[in-house]
């Protein structure tokens, strides 16, 4: 028999050993809400809001009470996908369109690469918001079926992307313009992920499921409308609260077709939000709730960081727990990497796994060292319950700042509202907090 021969066969009988493997592997769904507030879902404490399909996942799984994402859109997808820092994953600010060059680099190895390595058929549905040249394109990035909108935001009915005119349509199927006038988006994105998940159920599936709600415009079901203005809610509440609850009906469709097709015991499902709620004029200048956090969308105070987390797996981990342990979104590449028992061939993530935390709620955090986050003109470095952060800004504007809060500390076990500059009380704290930043600074030079 022929050298040629024999390495075709040796080929043959590892590649079906490798999909034999791979077939034993869960499926997994990461959903990825957009511009939600840290307290937006009932079992986060909205008394106000109407979430029972969000609730329920929390309810057969693992919620997280001190989960951290970046401060806006682009930097948070990017870190999710690489589990990476937004600065070393190149891309610290929101990628903008005008610019072809801008987002995620193709050589940075994506959470979907990870997956397609093993056998796993990947897709992106929703929101991309990654880079707009063909090289930083879902299709590039290991994503073997991409459906929509690659800007930031879209009208959901025309699917034009609306700012700085003119206005253009962006609607995509696999790097190809579609065209659904009048249908609204995320229904489409149901839709897609239903014949995706149908069509891949012979291998498991990866699916970032990046739904763009409740970011802007705001375009709730006029049922979810009528309900909560004959509620009383206040305007831009009102308005917020029906898209929150339309984006909690999508989620309950997108579960219920896994069910149907028999899938739910052996998928893992992750829900989370990219950044605290927006304050922007297109959104009304509100709308969303972080509670007692101050700070929003665009900075670091806890609203703007601080986001909703949670993890199912029917069977496998923990059932209806909360997790106090601080975490980041950089921790579910390594986690993911662990529960479908794939090799994680690049060592130096910024993520950390969380599996011996959703095992055990007496785990400590895989960041007790510290994390630090970095946008615009400020910085934030964090270790234990102390937060420095430099030239603060708060987007919610729940306070003002005078020159003597250049440096700002604050004990968030004491004061989780960040209202109380504890900089000349702790200087040792200050200058530790400091020198943490300046060595996480080198690390994380473009």
């Amino acid at each position: 028999m022929s050298l040629k021969i024999i390495l075709k066969y040796a080929y043959i009988i590892c590649f079906s050993f490798s999909l034999a493997n791979a077939q034993l592997r869960p499926n997994v769904i990461v959903i990825y809400s957009d511009d939600q507030g840290a307290k937006d879902l009932n079992c986060y404490g909205s008394k106000d809001l109407e979430t029972p399909n969000i609730d329920r996942l929390a309810k057969n799984g693992v919620m997280f009470t001190q989960f951290y994402a970046s401060p806006v859109c682009s930097p948070s997808r990017a870190s999710l996908l690489t589990g990476l820092t937004p600065q070393r994953a190149g891309l610290p600010n929101n990628a903008s369109e005008t610019s072809k060059g801008d987002g995620l680099p193709s050589n940075r190895f994506t959470m979907a690469e990870l997956f397609k390595s093993v056998g796993y058929k990947t897709a992106h549905i929703g929101k991309w918001h990654l880079g707009y040249s063909p090289e930083m394109s879902p299709n590039a990035q290991g994503f073997d079926h991409s459906f929509g909108h690659i800007a930031g935001c879209i009208d959901n009915y025309s699917h034009f992307f609306y700012w700085n005119g003119p206005n253009k349509h962006d609607l995509y199927r696999n790097g190809k313009e579609v065209h659904y006038p009048g249908q609204f988006f995320p229904d489409l994105m149901v839709k897609e992920a239903s014949q995706f998940m149908k069509e891949s159920q012979k291998t498991p599936f990866f699916m970032y499921f990046a739904i763009n709600l409740p970011h802007y415009p705001y375009q709730g079901d006029p049922k979810w409308l009528d309900y909560y203005r004959k509620k009383g809610l206040a305007y831009p509440r009102d308005l917020y609260a029906a898209f929150m609850s339309t984006l909690d009906d999508k989620i309950g469709q997108l579960l219920q077709h896994v069910a149907d097709l028999g899938l739910s015991e052996n998928t893992i499902v992750i829900f989370q939000s990219d950044n605290g709620y927006s304050t922007e004029e297109r959104a009304h200048f509100g709308g969303g709730n972080a509670g007692i956090f101050r700070g929003a969308k665009a900075c670091l105070f806890e609203g703007g960081i601080r986001v909703p987390a949670i993890i199912s797996w029917p069977g496998k981990i923990p059932k209806g727990q909360v997790r106090d342990q601080m975490a980041v979104n950089t921790d579910w590449f390594p986690t993911l990497a662990e529960y479908c028992n794939i090799e994680i061939t690049q060592k130096d993530l910024d993520g950390k796994s969380l599996v011996s935390v959703i095992k055990n709620p007496a785990a400590i955090s895989n960041h007790e060292m510290g994390y630090c986050w970095a946008f615009r003109k400020s910085w934030v470095a964090r270790k234990g319950k102390w937060k420095l952060h430099s030239n603060p800004e708060d987007t919610s504007k729940k306070g003002t700042f005078s020159t003597d809060d250049t440096l700002y500390l604050v004990d968030l076990e004491a004061d989780p509202s960040e209202t109380k500059n504890l900089a000349f009380e702790y200087p040792e704290i200050v200058n530790e907090l400091k020198k943490q930043y300046e060595n996480w600074a080198q690390k994380n030079k473009k």
